[in-house]
C-alpha cells in the first residue's frame, strides 16, 4: 500500500491552507490544541467510528431514526449525512443525535442547489448550468453564499456542493443541470465562487465527483460507468477543474465511483477503492491535503467490490478519510478493526485520517457545538432574500442564443399582434402573466397543427413557449415528436415572425432539426415562476439579456453562444429590495388600504409603487362595489378621471409644441379665432395649463340639458342614434350633435376670475379643440396611435365598452342627478359624457400598471420601450413651475409639490415631482429624484359622489408618505 507521509503539523496546517477562501479564519494553534486533545482520548473504537458517516433521514419512521441514534451512541460515528424530509425534523433529530456524540457529528447533506434538494419546506436555487450561463461570477457566488447559510441555520457543516464535473455528454443520466457546463474554465471559475459563498457563510464546501464524472451516459448508482480516455485528455478535462480548484482552497473533496482505464491498471477497479486514482494521482500528484469523502458506498457502482465491510476497508486503505453511506457499519468497522491489529492499518494512517477529520470539525465550528434553534426556523430559510438572490441570478442567466433581425427586445408593439402557443407539459400561466403586463398577447390553442395554423394567421409575432417540469434537474426536458412537428410547420408557415423560449435543460434544442425559420431563440434554462417572469421581461426589454450557453446545445449553438441584447427601459417587475424599498415598510400599505375600505372610503382599489424602472408593489383590494361577489384585480380598469389631462391631453399639446405648431405664450384668440371678441382671448395656454389663467374651475354644462324634472330633455336627447343626435351619452342617450359648438360658445362667454390660482377644466376643453384641429382627427384617436399603442398600454382607452366587457370596468357612480343608473363603462364627468365620452379634462379609463407605464416615460424624459416620445427639453419646460412666485404650485398641466404645509402630496417628495389627482379616487405622482412612480385608483365615487371620506383622510398621501419610509438609506 502507498502511505501517504506526511509530518502531523504539516497536516494541520496543510488542511487549514487549503482552505483559505474561508469559513471564519482559523487559529491554527488552537486547532491544533483541540485535535490533539480529542484524539489522545479516543479509544480504537472511538477513533474508527470517525470515519464513518451514515445516511439518515428525518420522514424515516422512529424506529429507524433510533438505530442510527443507536449507532452514534455505540460505534462513535463521525458524521451523518441527511437525507428527505423536513426542516424542523432534521434540526430536531440533530439536536438529538449531537446530545448522544461524544465528539459532536459532523452534518452533511446532499443541498446543491439548496436544502430542498432533499428537503421540504425549504428554497430551491437554480441549478448549477443555469448558473454556468451567468458571466458574473459574483451572483454565483451570493447564491452558494445563502445556500451556506441555511446549511448552518440547519445545524449542517458540510454541503456536498458544488458539482466540478464537466458535462460534455448530453445523455449524461446523473449529472447533466448538476454541472455548471462542458466549458472548463467557466466550471472552474464558477466552482470556486460557489466554494467561496458557501464557505463564507461557515459551511464546508466539497468538490465532487472526482475525477470527473460528466462524461458518461451510466448512472453510477445503478452500474459502474467507465471513462475511456487517455491521461492528456483526463488532464484537460476531467481532472482540469479539480486541480485549479485544489489550488484556490477546497475543504473537501469526494471520489466516484467510476472506472477509468488511463489511471488504474486494474479493470473493473471503481475510482473510488483505487489506490492509485487517491493516493497516488490526488494526494500525491496533485498535493491535496484535505479530507477526502467516497460517494455513497451502498450504489452499485461500488458495493459489488465485497461484502461485509470488505468495500469500506478498500476504500480506506486507497486513502479516503470518510466513508460515506456503508451499506454495514458494525462489519465494516470490525474489517477496519483486524486490519489494525493485524498491522495492514497502521496507527499513523489511522491518525492521518481521524485528526484531518477533527480538524474539519474545528473548522465547521464543533469545538464550540450549539444546538440548532428551532423558533422562527422555516422563516429564517424561507426569507426574501431567497427571491432577492434567485431573481438575480436567473436574470443574469437567461441567454439570447439567435435572434434574427434583431426580434428580441420586442419593438413597435403598436404594429405587432402577438400569439402565444404552449408546448411542453409544465405550468405557464407565470409566462403568460407576464407577457400581458407588456401589451396584449393571445393565447392560441387548436386541436390540431392545421387550425392552429389558420388561427395563427391573424398574428404577425408568435411566441412559443416550451415549458418542462422544474421540480428536478433529472425530469425530462425532451419536446415530444408531435411538439416539434408542430414547431417546424409552425416556423415554415413564415406569416409572422417566431420567438422560442425554452424552459428547460439547453440540450432541448438539440432535437429541433431545422431551427432555420425560427427567427429567435432564448434559453431560460428553468421553468420557475421567476424564471418565466424574467424571460418575459427579456423579451419586451424591461431587462436586457447577458447569458452564455453552459453547453453545445444544437450545432448551430456551441457552448458559448449567447447574444447581448439591451434594456428598452420598459417597466420591469421585481422585488423593492432590489431597488432600495423595504418589504416589510410597503406592507404597510395593506393596512391603510384595508382601513380605507372598512371605513368606507370606496369599494376597491388598484395600488402600484414603482422604482428604478422596477414595479415593486402592486395589489388590489376589495370589490368593483360594495355588493360585489367577485374581487378587484389588477386587470380591472378604472376612470381616471383627471388623470385624463396629464395622460392623454397634455402629450398631445407636447408634442405640438415641440412640432412647432404650438407655443406656450399663443393665446385663445390665436388658437380658437372665434374667441377674438370674448373676455378670454388673452389666455395664454402657459397660463390656462399652470391654472393661472383666471378661468372658472367647471362649467355644470349638463344642467342646462334637462326639462323641468330635471330629466334629460327631449329637446337635446333622443333615445337612440339617429342623424343630428349621434353623440353617446349613455345607454339609450345620445345627445344633439349641435350642442358641441355650444360648448365652446359658452366658454367664449366666460368672465374671468381674480388674478390668482384656480384649478380649472376649461382649458382642456379648449386644448381637446385646438388638439384635434392641427392633427385633423378626434383626440383618443391621437392618443392611442401616438402613445398607448406604442407603450403598450392597452388597457388605456377611451370609452372602454368599445373594447372590453362590462364586467372588467369598475363601476363608478350611482348617477340620479343626469343620467339615472349604474355609471360604468361611461365617463363620469358630465362635461366630457356630453364629448361623446372623449373629453380633454376626463374620459379616460386604465388600470394601475398602464398609469405606471405612462409616468415612467415622463420620468424617463420621454423615452420609453425604444420609442424616444419626447425630447428632455419638452419635459422640463412641461414640469416647470413659472408661477411659483405668484403661490402657483402647478407646472404646464403637471401637478407639482405644495409650496407651502399642505397640498397634493405628503410633503416629502422632491420639487421635481410631478403627478396630478382625479375626481373619482384617482392619484398618481413621479419623482426623478428617488426615480419613483406611485399610481391609486379607486372608486371612492361610488355609489356617491358625495362620499368625500378619501378626501379628508389624505389616504392617498399618507400612503405616498409611507413609500418614501420605505427607501433603504
Amino acid at each position: 500500500m502507498r502511505l501517504f507521509l506526511i509530518t502531523l503539523t504539516a497536516c494541520f496546517y496543510g488542511f487549514v491552507a487549503h482552505a483559505q477562501n474561508p469559513l471564519v479564519t482559523v487559529d491554527s494553534l488552537a486547532q491544533q490544541r483541540w485535535v490533539e486533545e480529542q484524539y489522545t482520548q479516543m479509544s480504537l473504537n472511538q477513533k474508527l467510528g470517525q470515519l464513518f458517516m451514515v445516511s439518515v433521514a428525518s420522514d424515516q419512521s422512529k424506529q429507524s431514526t433510533n438505530a442510527i441514534k443507536d449507532l452514534i451512541e455505540k460505534e462513535h460515528l463521525g458524521g451523518v449525512i441527511f437525507s428527505k424530509g423536513g426542516p424542523v425534523r432534521q434540526a430536531k433529530l440533530t439536536n438529538e443525535y449531537q446530545r448522544v456524540a461524544n465528539i459532536p457529528l459532523l452534518i452533511g447533506m446532499d443541498a446543491e442547489w439548496g436544502l430542498s434538494m432533499r428537503l421540504d419546506s425549504t428554497y430551491a436555487f437554480p441549478w448549477n448550468m443555469t448558473l454556468g450561463a451567468i458571466q458574473d461570477s459574483t451572483i454565483v457566488e451570493k447564491v452558494g453564499y445563502q445556500i451556506g447559510k441555511h446549511a448552518k441555520r440547519l445545524g449542517v457543516h458540510i454541503n456536498f456542493a458544488p458539482d466540478l464535473d464537466i458535462n460534455t455528454n448530453p445523455e449524461n443520466p446523473i449529472i447533466g443541470n448538476r454541472s455548471f457546463g462542458e466549458d472548463r474554465d467557466n466550471v472552474v471559475q464558477k466552482g470556486i465562487s460557489f466554494i467561496k459563498g458557501m464557505e463564507r457563510a461557515g459551511v464546508l464546501a466539497n468538490g465532487k465527483h472526482f475525477p470527473g464524472h460528466g462524461d458518461t451516459a451510466v448512472d453510477s448508482h445503478h452500474n459502474l460507468p467507465v471513462i475511456p480516455f487517455n491521461k492528456d485528455r483526463l488532464d484537460s478535462i476531467e481532472l482540469y477543474p479539480f486541480k485549479k480548484v485544489i489550488a484556490s482552497g477546497l475543504s473537501s473533496i469526494m471520489v466516484a465511483h467510476l472506472e477509468v482505464p488511463a489511471l488504474e491498471l486494474k479493470k473493473g477497479m471503481p475510482s473510488s477503492i483505487s489506490e492509485q486514482i487517491i493516493s497516488g494521482l490526488l494526494k500525491e500528484d496533485l498535493g491535496y491535503e484535505g479530507l477526502i469523502f467516497t460517494d455513497a458506498l451502498n450504489m452499485k457502482g461500488v458495493s459489488t467490490q465485497g461484502a461485509d465491510g470488505e468495500v469500506e476497508l478498500k476504500a480506506f486503505m486507497a486513502g479516503n478519510d470518510m466513508l460515506l453511506m456503508p451499506e454495514n457499519i458494525v462489519s465494516a468497522k470490525k474489517k477496519l478493526t483486524n486490519a489494525y491489529q493485524n498491522g495492514r492499518l497502521t496507527e499513523q494512517r489511522l491518525a492521518y485520517s481521524v485528526k484531518k477529520i477533527l480538524m474539519a470539525k474545528y473548522k465547521a465550528g464543533l469545538q464550540n457545538y450549539r444546538p440548532v434553534v428551532i423558533d422562527r426556523l422555516y422563516e429564517d430559510l424561507n426569507s426574501l432574500e431567497n427571491d432577492i438572490i434567485y431573481e438575480e441570478a436567473i436574470e443574469n442567466a437567461i441567454t439570447v442564443v439567435k435572434n434574427n433581425m434583431e426580434l428580441v427586445a420586442i419593438k413597435n408593439l403598436d404594429n405587432k399582434k402577438i400569439a402565444y402557443v404552449k408546448s411542453g407539459d409544465a405550468e405557464n400561466d407565470a409566462f403568460l402573466k407576464a407577457l400581458q403586463k407588456f401589451t396584449e398577447v393571445t393565447v392560441v390553442e387548436a386541436n390540431d397543427i392545421n387550425q392552429l395554423k389558420i388561427k395563427l394567421k391573424e398574428f404577425n409575432l408568435v411566441i412559443v413557449g416550451h415549458h418542462k417540469s422544474n421540480e428536478s434537474p433529472w425530469k425530462s426536458y425532451k419536446f415530444l415528436d408531435k411538439e416539434l412537428r408542430d414547431l417546424q410547420e409552425i416556423a415554415n408557415e413564415r406569416t409572422s415572425n417566431l420567438i422560442l423560449c425554452v424552459f428547460a435543460k439547453p440540450y432541448a434544442l438539440s432535437a429541433i432539426a431545422n431551427l432555420a425559420s425560427v427567427d429567435a431563440v432564448v434559453m431560460a434554462y428553468q421553468n420557475s415562476d421567476i424564471a418565466q417572469e424574467k424571460t418575459a421581461e427579456v423579451l419586451f426589454g424591461a431587462v436586457g439579456a447577458s447569458g452564455k450557453l453552459p453547453v453545445s446545445s444544437h450545432r448551430e449553438f456551441p457552448v458559448n453562444t449567447g447574444i447581448k441584447t439591451a434594456s428598452l427601459s420598459r417597466l420591469g417587475y421585481s422585488l423593492p429590495e432590489r431597488v432600495g424599498l423595504s418589504s416589510k415598510g410597503l406592507a404597510n400599505i395593506d393596512r391603510m388600504v384595508q382601513g380605507g375600505l372598512d371605513s368606507l372610503m370606496f369599494p376597491g382599489a388598484q395600488i402600484l409603487v414603482a422604482r428604478k424602472g422596477k414595479v415593486v408593489y402592486q395589489k388590489s383590494f376589495g370589490k368593483p362595489t360594495y355588493d360585489s361577489k367577485e374581487n378587484i384585480t389588477n386587470e380591472h380598469i378604472y376612470d381616471l378621471a383627471s388623470l385624463t389631462k396629464i395622460l392623454a391631453t397634455l402629450p398631445m399639446v407636447m408634442k405640438m409644441e415641440e412640432d412647432g405648431a404650438i407655443e406656450l405664450n399663443d393665446t385663445f384668440e390665436e388658437l380658437v379665432p372665434n374667441y377674438s371678441d370674448t373676455e378670454i382671448k388673452n389666455v395664454t395656454v402657459l397660463k390656462a395649463l399652470s391654472h393661472y389663467g383666471r378661468l372658472p374651475a367647471w362649467i355644470a354644462f349638463y344642467i342646462d340639458t334637462l326639462d323641468k324634472d330635471r330629466k334629460p330633455s327631449s329637446e337635446f336627447y333622443r333615445t337612440e342614434p339617429i342623424p343630428g343626435f349621434s353623440t353617446k351619452v349613455y345607454d339609450q342617450l345620445y345627445l344633439t350633435d349641435a350642442y358641441q359648438d355650444s360648448i365652446y360658445n359658452r366658454i367664449g362667454r366666460q368672465d374671468l376670475k381674480p388674478n390668482r390660482y384656480r384649478y380649472s377644466d376649461v382649458p382642456y376643453y379648449v386644448m381637446k379643440k385646438v388638439i384635434e384641429k392641427n392633427y385633423g382627427q378626434p383626440l383618443n384617436f391621437l392618443t392611442q396611435n401616438f402613445l398607448y399603442g406604442r407603450l403598450g398600454a392597452n388597457k388605456t382607452t377611451y370609452n372602454p365598452l368599445d373594447k372590453f366587457k362590462k364586467q372588467a370596468i369598475v363601476p363608478s357612480e350611482e348617477d340620479n342627478y343626469y343620467r339615472y343608473g349604474t355609471v360604468q363603462g361611461y365617463v363620469h364627468d358630465m362635461g366630457a359624457a356630453m364629448q361623446g365620452g372623449v373629453g380633454g379634462h376626463a374620459g379616460l379609463f386604465s388600470n394601475a400598471n398602464d398609469v405606471a407605464k405612462i409616468m415612467q416615460m415622463y420620468l424617463q424624459d420621454g423615452y420609453y420601450g425604444g420609442v424616444k416620445f419626447f425630447d428632455s427639453r419638452t419635459v422640463k419646460k412641461f414640469n416647470t413651475c413659472y408661477f411659483c412666485d405668484k403661490n402657483v404650485r402647478r407646472g404646464v398641466g403637471f401637478d407639482k409639490p405644495q409650496l407651502e404645509h399642505s397640498g397634493p402630496t405628503c410633503g416629502c417628495v422632491s420639487r421635481k415631482s410631478f403627478g396630478h389627482s382625479g375626481f373619482t379616487g384617482t392619484y398618481t405622482w413621479a419623482d426623478p429624484e428617488e426615480k419613483i412612480v406611485y399610481v391609486f385608483l379607486s372608486n371612492r365615487t361610488y355609489p356617491s359622489a358625495s362620499n368625500t371620506l378619501l378626501v379628508k383622510s389624505g389616504l392617498r398621501t399618507r400612503i405616498q408618505q409611507v413609500i418614501y419610509d420605505s427607501i433603504l438609506n
